[in-house]
């Protein structure tokens, strides 16, 4: 699976009839990655189920919504690890959404972000 579907913030600018919005909704989740992950890492360290959830789905919906579909298909197997409440598999997993979070806003800088400004 892609870590990014560029069609996806292509879509949102064409609706936004080019109007920078899209771009400016990538940097800032761009920007907002390391409280994101710091977020969701403390809750789920902490096994707080209600602050992790709400942090994984902030995550998922973000994630789906600048395409970054990996990382939101990833955010949606923790969610059901978090409901399950298997927070041992959820830290386990932590590596994985911190990792390829990086990757994610790396492309999103390297092509959406400065291909369009």
């Amino acid at each position: 699976m892609p870590l990014i579907d560029a069609s996806v913030l292509d879509e949102l600018d064409d609706e936004l009839a080019g109007s920078g919005l899209a771009r400016r909704f990538a940097r800032d989740y761009a920007a907002m990655w390391d409280t994101r992950l710091a977020r969701l890492g403390t809750a789920v360290d902490s096994q707080d189920e209600a602050s992790a959830l709400d942090a994984v789905i902030s995550l998922k919906i973000s994630s789906a919504m600048v395409g970054g579909i990996r990382l939101a298909k990833l955010a949606e197997v923790l969610e059901a690890l978090i409901r399950q409440g298997d927070f041992v598999q959820g830290q386990a997993m932590m590596a994985g959404v911190a990792h390829d979070g990086a990757r994610t806003v790396s492309e999103l800088q390297s092509t959406f972000i400065l291909e369009q400004g």
